[in-house]
């Protein structure tokens, strides 16, 4: 069974995320090693049969080339859900399906019981379609600077490692957010 896995805010070949002037400048000497590093984190939990939902900003201030290049060695089947910087090229890019603005997807992870509603967006949401229904929220954009609730959660590269996270991961890290 494919398992599906969520991230954001990958930002590849945008030179500016590693700089102090950036409010959360990434750890790496060269956007040559942070594109790397993003890649190897990628590969190292995702399959070929397994969906990837990114949530916006797959890259930025890069050449088409470099950002094509990248996205071509990432496993699994990738779907874009449209950043604020990606217009022009990410959208570009050859997702396995449309891109789209915001949307729910219904999750069924190995070892879950049920699948889950997930109302998923570049942008937080305050309130979201079947919030009072469980359904749960996942976000991008805000680059870890908002706290995340039982019900909502920022699943950006720069919260999880550099790496995709699967709903298990997210529901373990909301069950500990008071």
């Amino acid at each position: 069974m494919p398992r599906t896995f969520f991230t954001s805010d990958s930002h590849v070949g945008h030179r500016s995320i590693l700089s102090p002037r950036f409010d959360r400048p990434r750890p790496f000497a060269s956007i040559e090693a942070h594109d790397e590093a993003l890649v190897a984190a990628w590969n190292a939990i995702v399959r070929p049969d397994d969906i990837v939902w990114h949530l916006g900003d797959f890259a930025h201030k890069c050449s088409f080339d470099h950002a094509a290049s990248i996205f071509s060695r990432l496993r699994g089947k990738k779907y874009l859900v449209r950043g604020n910087h990606d217009a022009g090229l990410g959208e570009r890019l050859p997702w396995d399906g449309p891109v789209v603005d915001v949307t729910r997807v219904q999750v069924q992870d190995p070892g879950m019981a049920d699948p889950r509603q997930v109302w998923i967006s570049h942008y937080s949401h305050r309130v979201w379609p079947g919030m009072h229904r469980g359904h749960l929220h996942l976000y991008g954009h805000s680059h870890g600077s908002l706290p995340g609730t039982r019900t909502s959660l920022d699943v950006g590269v720069d919260c999880w490692d550099w790496r995709p996270v699967t709903l298990g991961e997210i529901l373990e890290r909301m069950s500990e957010t008071p």
